[in-house]
């Protein structure tokens, strides 16, 4: 019997280590371009000492010397609330059915947006989230457009500092741009004209008006640049940080590791975009034609002790405006929520290399992906994503009802074969070598598996993963209440068995946060294993008894979503387990085997 205890205990050891640590252990990598010198094609294109680059700075250590120019961190100032901030410059409104905020005069750039249609809570009266905060403010997070001027040059830019005048439009809204306009005293005239969508996406076009008698070449830039480190929410199963496709490779880096390295990460491309992303939230920035030869960065910047990351890309082809004329280029910024058909359709619209991504779909985006797309279409057609997701259950029982009726059909044998099991154990109760071979024998005879009560445990482990991806990462399961006191599914049940369901005012330590749906999900698997054949090794006896108590506070701090599915496929698994050990006619002692497991009975062997 050791081999078929040493089986059984891998198996659960398996399954458990599975639902922990499949993402720790098995996701790849983020990949990270290692830093590489720029290639000669880009030495000859603008250096890094440019005037008019004001409060901005550059970033010597960082960028080197012949390269092109993108603005580091401002020299941070004193520390004011968001208000005043945004009190303390010229602004243009920014009005949408998805945004409401401002772009900033002082730099010509967007560092005021709050996201309309999403709150921080699940109350009626939560404030909006605020997704982008002005510099001086706590958690600058903003983003800009701007040129970098040619190698040995003398001609002044518009910098971060600098202060635009508004030539037309007096707020952005759709189908409502605004036209921003500035001289730079030696026969420059730029522009910048802001349009948006009613969603996210921004279109920045820049446009030089050249009256200097000579043809000029200057180099667009596009970043986004944040002031402290969030707090993250997703630990190992998401990505929060840094985040691009470059050369058609997903680069993800954290900030934590980009802040350890304090070093630059670049990665030449051509088209591709780049960002910072959230779990829910992400600001990007995206070359418009993705034909485009680009230098991306990342970069961790630190001014006054304080930390600052970057993600910033420059168009290493440049843009040639001849004497008496104009030239203008396109930028869009993506900032906003990260809805699945809103970033598919912005990857479609605009052709942008592996858009999709900006999600978190994990290793096993071939399963998660279409089990979201399942979710939502069954959300469209039921009204409410619980609903959805039972009705998912049900479709996947009847995809995998032909192994799940082989698994309940071999278990049926078992029960059947527990007479003859036990009277083995007691034949050769001193010979275990003995023992064993006999049970193998019987085994084989029968066509039946010891190990066949696990597999629809396994069966459903990938399944499990992809519905917990999808309830964690994806902003369309966020606040989505079901009935009862569940309110969002994909938060953990708010209720708590150890205060009383709130009865007691005492917050239990998160490790006893069991709530009622837990409960329930351990008592249907309590259920359904006590339908299975008892083993006949009180060491595997006693850890079945033991499995619906450990899942129950596995699960626990799981989403409440997953904690329904897991639920309600324990229940439809007890009817069909049932039925088809009636149909094979083995005997079902469901409730004697229930009462034996309760205190105050002994188990009959």
């Amino acid at each position: 019997m050791k081999d078929e205890q040493r089986n059984f205990i891998i198996a659960i050891a398996l399954s458990l280590a599975i639902i922990l640590g499949w993402q720790m252990f098995f996701a790849p990598k983020p990949k990270k371009a290692p830093p590489r010198e720029t290639p000669a094609a880009t030495q000859a294109q603008p250096g890094a000492t440019a005037t008019g680059q004001g409060a901005s700075g550059e970033i010597p250590s960082a960028t080197p010397s012949a390269a092109p120019a993108v603005p580091g961190a401002a020299t941070p100032g004193k520390v004011v609330t968001r208000e005043q901030a945004l009190a303390a410059t010229p602004r243009v409104t920014i009005d949408t059915p998805s945004l409401k905020g401002s772009i900033n005069l002082r730099g010509g750039r967007i560092d005021d947006l709050v996201l309309k249609k999403y709150r921080v809570g699940i109350e009626p009266d939560s404030p909006n989230i605020v997704l982008l905060n002005p510099e001086g403010a706590p958690n600058a997070y903003f983003t800009e457009t701007g040129w970098a001027p040619p190698a040995g040059g003398d001609l002044k830019m518009p910098a971060p500092d600098t202060v635009w005048k508004v030539e037309k439009g007096d707020r952005l809204a759709v189908n409502s741009p605004v036209t921003l306009v500035w001289d730079n005293g030696q026969g420059l005239i730029f522009r910048r004209t802001f349009t948006v969508d009613e969603h996210y996406m921004f279109t920045i076009t820049q446009e030089v008006e050249n009256r200097t008698g000579k043809a000029v070449t200057l180099f667009p830039y596009a970043r986004v640049q944040r002031h402290g480190i969030p707090k993250l929410q997703g630990f190992f199963i998401l990505h929060e940080g840094l985040i691009g496709v470059l050369d058609g490779e997903l680069q993800e880096i954290t900030y934590s590791a980009i802040k350890d390295d304090e070093r630059l990460v670049q990665q030449d491309s051509k088209g591709g975009w780049l960002g910072i992303t959230d779990k829910y939230w992400a600001v990007t920035v995206i070359p418009a034609s993705q034909k485009d030869p680009i230098l991306g960065r990342f970069l961790y910047l630190q001014r006054d002790g304080k930390d600052a990351f970057q993600a910033d890309f420059l168009n290493k082809s440049g843009l040639q405006v001849p004497a008496g004329g104009k030239a203008a280029t396109a930028t869009r910024i993506f900032a906003g929520a990260k809805e699945v058909a809103l970033v598919d359709g912005y990857e479609a619209k605009y052709g942008i290399d592996r858009f999709e991504l900006l999600i978190d779909w994990g290793w096993f985006y071939f399963i998660t992906k279409p089990m979201f797309w399942l979710l939502h279409y069954l959300y469209l057609f039921l009204g409410n994503y619980g609903l959805a997701i039972l009705a998912a259950t049900v479709l996947i029982k009847l995809v995998m009802f032909p192994l799940s009726n082989k698994s309940y059909a071999s278990m049926a044998e078992m029960k059947k074969l527990q007479p003859e099991l036990m009277r083995i154990r007691e034949l050769y109760k001193d010979d275990p070598m003995q023992q064993q071979k006999a049970m193998m024998e019987l085994y084989r005879k029968h066509q039946v598996s010891p190990m066949s009560g696990c597999l629809p445990m396994l069966v459903q482990i990938p399944i499990f993963f992809a519905l917990y991806k999808v309830l964690f990462v994806t902003i369309d399961m966020r606040h989505q209440p079901f009935y009862g006191w569940i309110r969002d599914l994909s938060a953990p049940d708010p209720t708590n068995l150890f205060n009383l369901f709130g009865l007691i005012p005492w917050d239990p330590p998160s490790f006893l946060h069991i709530g009622v749906l837990p409960l329930i999900m351990g008592l249907t698997m309590w259920v359904q294993m006590k339908l299975n054949p008892p083993p006949p090794d009180p060491i595997q006896r006693r850890l079945f008894d033991l499995m619906p108590i450990l899942f129950t506070f596995l699960l626990a701090p799981f989403p409440a979503g997953l904690v329904l599915y897991w639920t309600w496929n324990n229940i439809l698994s007890i009817f069909q387990q049932y039925y088809i050990m009636k149909k094979h006619g083995a005997e079902i002692h469901l409730w004697q085997n229930l009462k034996e497991s309760l205190p105050g009975f002994s188990r009959k062997t």
